[in-house]
Formats: C-alpha cells, structure tokens, sequence
C-alpha cells in the first residue's frame, strides 16, 4: 500500500494512488510536494512514527499469534478467529517499511515484482481484517441467540476452513491490486496505473473497495449486534444468568470493543474518500496533516488489538504474562534447581541411617567373625 507521501510529485492523469493509503485519482494535486513544509523535519516525523508503529504492532501481534498456537486451552472457536485477524494485522503492519523507504526516499527502490507482492499482501490484510471482524460478529450472533443450533458448526475445526476461505476470498477481491499495481516511471513510484477512463476505473474502484472492504461488512456486523441485543433483553427477563452465559457475555462484550475500535480508526479514512469522489479536497498543510493522520490512525488500529485481547480477556492476559515472564521464571527455577542439588550433595554422607555408634559395633562384630573363621580353619589344619 503506497501511503500518502508529503514529498511526492504530483501524478498525472491515469494514475491513481492505490487503496487505502491514497486520496482518488480525482484529485491528483493532493499528493504534490508541500513547499511550506520543511523536508527534513516532515521526513523524521514521518518515520519515527512508522517505527514506533511498527514495533509495538509487529510484538503485539506476534505474542498473540504464539500464544494461540502454544497453549491449548487457546484454541476455542473465537480465538482461532482472532489469531486469524492478528495474521492480517501482521501483514499490514509488515507494509510499513516499504511504506516509509517509499515516503523517505520518494521513490520506490525495491522494483516491480515486490511492488505487486507489496500491494497485493496490502490490500488483502485490509479485506481479511473486515472479513475476520464479521465472521466473529455473526458467530457471537449463532453463541448467544442459537447455541444448541450452531453448536455442530461452532467447532475449531470449522473455524479453521473459514479462515482459509477468508484469505482465498480476499485475494481474489484484491486481483486489481495485483493487476494494475507497477512502478510509474516518470515519478518511479508504486502505485496503480489504470486504463482509460481512468477517472470512471478509480472511481469505481474506491467505491468497490469501500463497499466491500468497509460498508458493507459493518452493515452486516450492526445487524448481527443489534439481533443479539434483542434476544438478550428478551430472554433476561425469563431467566438469570448462567455461568455460561455469563462467559458468552465477557466474550461478546469484547468482540464488540474490537468492532467499535476498528469503526473509529476506519470509518474517517473511507468517509474521507467518499467525500474526495463528491468534492475534491483541496491541498493545503491542514488537509496533508490531516490526512496523514488518518492514515497513521488504520495502522495504529492494528497495534491497538493485541491490547485489547489482554485487557478484555482473562485468557489472554494469563497467556500474555506466562511468556512475557518465562525467561524470569527459567532463572528462577535454574537457582531453585542449583540450591536443590546443593543441598543433596550436602546430603549424602548423612544419608545411612545409622550413627557413629551403630558403625563401630559392627566393626567389631565383623572382626569377630573374621576370628572365628581363622580358628576354624586352624582346627582344619591340624587335624588334617
């Protein structure tokens, strides 16, 4: 995903910016070179925040993905989900150093195959982040209002085929990322050249990721949640609450802070290019900062999740705290393991349970003994 870049040229017509990071095609003049804006400082700005993002984004989504898989317990049909949607976020977030080389340099330096595998992987995160947020909806929705019902279909190995679904369906959706994504020679950066009308190519293709990449999917997550709402209300009046139902609650409570989250991060970058398709926003440092920002907001929506797992779930947190104090908890037990032998060496010769005592008298009785036998064989001898 080529970001928007405050140092770029302007880009002729046919050439659009690519999705999400990008205003329309329409609007070519917003992404010219500010003037008013030192360089130095706008470049410094730009990739400290990029670094910053990107290594609380990279460790938190990471320590998701390994504690889902490391323990057992982890694996439920929810967070088999959640691991799904830390994989895209971590293929997002895997896009910034591409994003700020491009914003740095101002042009694109790796060529034009990893320039299609960059937008390709870019654009397929974002659809697999709002495809994985409406399949956890509608399954809290089949939890809660149908659980005898949904129970064949609410298994991990289920859960497992549709996230390979969502990945295979987001590709296919992101094929015009992969088709129409190359390096523009003139200005040698990353970005989507579309065929005449180009206009009509750009515009449909922000309202066709839009659409399906956004609207679309948080119709069907606010339909689920507000059936939910209803059935719950419904059915508290006839009954307590059950420890069950309970824990459905604490699970679908957080569900819904991670929806709401997502909202609030997404919802002004693509109401801000639906806006650009209507009226052109015109440039000026207010609308780059602006702008900016926004797009910094969808990549802090990915650092944000690995958070929210931890606060918003008991599991979590205790999965959290058992890696994050493994290595203290192997030195500690390293020390207890060293005393312990310590103490056995120290052990040993008091180990037999007789005294000092008890040794001399059977000294003596073994030396008596030994008497007796020589008499013995004294005896022998002469009598022989």
């Amino acid at each position: 995903m080529d970001g928007f870049n405050l140092t770029a040229v302007p880009i002729e017509e046919g050439m659009s910016s690519p999705w999400p990071n990008t205003m329309s095609s329409h609007s070519p003049n917003f992404t010219s070179k500010v003037p008013e804006v030192p360089v130095s400082i706008t470049t410094v700005v730009t990739a400290v925040i990029f670094v910053i993002v990107f290594i609380v984004g990279l460790l938190g989504n990471t320590l998701v993905i390994y504690v889902v898989v490391r323990y057992a317990k982890m694996k439920t049909v929810t967070n088999l989900y959640i691991l799904n949607l830390a994989l895209a976020d971590e293929l997002y977030i895997l896009g910034i150093p591409f994003l700020g080389t491009h914003n740095v340099l101002s042009y694109w330096p790796y060529g034009e195959f990893l320039c299609k595998m960059y937008m390709t992987a870019d654009t397929m995160s974002q659809f697999s982040s709002t495809f994985c947020l409406t399949v956890m909806s509608i399954d809290r929705y089949l939890a809660v209002v149908h659980p005898m019902k949904s129970a064949k279909w609410r298994k991990p190995q289920v859960a497992k085929i549709i996230n390979g679904m969502i990945w295979v369906v987001s590709f296919l959706i992101a094929l015009p990322a992969t088709i129409y994504s190359k390096i523009q020679e003139e200005f040698q950066s990353c970005n989507m050249t579309w065929p005449e009308p180009s206009t009509l190519w750009s515009t449909v293709f922000i309202l066709y990721t839009s659409i399906l990449g956004f609207f679309g999917p948080v119709v069907v997550i606010c339909l689920c949640y507000l059936l939910l709402v209803i059935k719950v209300r419904s059915a508290g009046v006839r009954a307590g609450l059950t420890k069950r139902r309970k824990s459905e609650r604490k699970v679908t409570r957080m569900v819904v802070i991670i929806v709401l989250v997502f909202v609030l991060c997404w919802l002004p970058f693509f109401t801000m290019n639906i806006v650009n398709l209507v009226h052109i926003i015109p440039e000026n440092n207010v609308t780059t900062a602006i702008y900016f920002f926004l797009v910094i907001l969808t990549y802090v929506n990915s650092c944000a999740n690995p958070f929210l797992y931890g606060f918003l779930s008991e599991n979590f947190k205790q999965s959290f705290q058992k890696v994050l104090c493994l290595i203290k908890a192997n030195a500690v037990n390293t020390t207890q393991i060293t005393a312990q032998d310590r103490t056995k060496e120290s052990n040993v010769p008091n180990s037999s349970p007789r005294s000092h005592a008890q040794n001399g008298k059977m000294q003596s009785i073994q030396q008596r003994v030994q008497m007796e036998v020589l008499e013995s064989e004294t005896l022998k001898s002469s009598v022989l």
